[in-house]
């Protein structure tokens, strides 16, 4: 799938951000979702990829951030103008990177919290979260647990979870790999890939593999020094030898058709 073959979820054209009034974190970043697309953000530590997820949640001003110029168009919604809890009820939902849960509520009711951002009634919360729990066996099985007391992995799973209790059509996650084991990363992407192929959820994913998030999207966009350098397929991005040198360490994982 590509953008020109869906109807387009989510733009952000000419984007510029800056921290603290001062440091420039974005600048003249183009970047398209389209319905039911996977796309990657692939970039070096300190190439804008949290900022751009931050501005396209409309997040940035929790850590003194602010878009200077530039647009963020989310399902027709002005993204910058639009509070974030209006664009979780129209479906746009973030998995924010570090595991967010709340440590001393339950898996059960950390779950329960994704379900009220959008005004769920008892009987959706209860048929959601007998679906997030046939996704996720291990939390039906700690479901009453302190989300704190969980191991990593089923801290991520609890975080995607509580996402996904908000029945997002586009779910932005950042770095979900981050420190998990390869055991149960596969898993996680297995269940997405699921929900994109099965439901339809578009996806955009920063993730600190690049060799992984080339290989479950479509497309990917690069970032570097906060602008978007390069966009394409990303089986076409794995097959370059300059990508590969720069973010994937060593030669192409697939070599080039005549």
């Amino acid at each position: 799938m590509t953008a020109a073959s869906a109807r387009i979820l989510l733009r952000v054209e000419a984007l510029e951000a800056v921290y603290g009034g001062a440091v420039r974190a974005l600048s003249g970043v183009d970047l398209t979702v389209g319905e039911g697309e996977i796309v990657a953000l692939v970039g070096a530590n300190g190439a804008g990829k949290t900022t751009l997820l931050r501005a396209v949640s409309n997040l940035l001003t929790a850590t003194r951030g602010q878009v200077t110029a530039g647009a963020v168009v989310y399902a027709g919604l002005d993204v910058t103008r639009t509070r974030t809890d209006r664009l979780v009820r129209h479906g746009l939902v973030g998995v924010l990177e570090g595991r967010h849960c709340f440590r001393t509520l339950s898996i059960e009711e950390n779950l329960i919290a994704g379900g009220l951002g959008r005004d769920a009634g008892a009987a959706e919360l209860r048929a959601d979260l007998d679906r997030i729990y046939a996704l996720f066996p291990r939390l039906a099985q700690k479901r009453g647990l302190p989300a704190g007391l969980v191991s990593g992995g089923e801290q991520q799973m609890t975080a995607i979870g509580r996402a996904l209790m908000g029945r997002p059509r586009l779910l932005v996650l950042d770095e979900p790999s981050m420190g998990l084991a390869p055991k149960i990363t596969a898993e996680i992407y297995r269940i997405l890939l699921d929900l994109n192929r099965r439901d339809g959820l578009a996806l955009l994913i920063a993730e600190q593999s690049v060799t992984l998030a080339l290989r479950h999207a479509h497309r990917a966009v690069v970032l570097e020094n906060g602008r978007s350098v390069l966009e394409g397929g990303a089986d076409l991005l794995r097959a370059r030898d300059d990508i590969a040198a720069l973010y994937l360490g060593g030669r192409p994982v697939v070599q080039p058709t005549a």
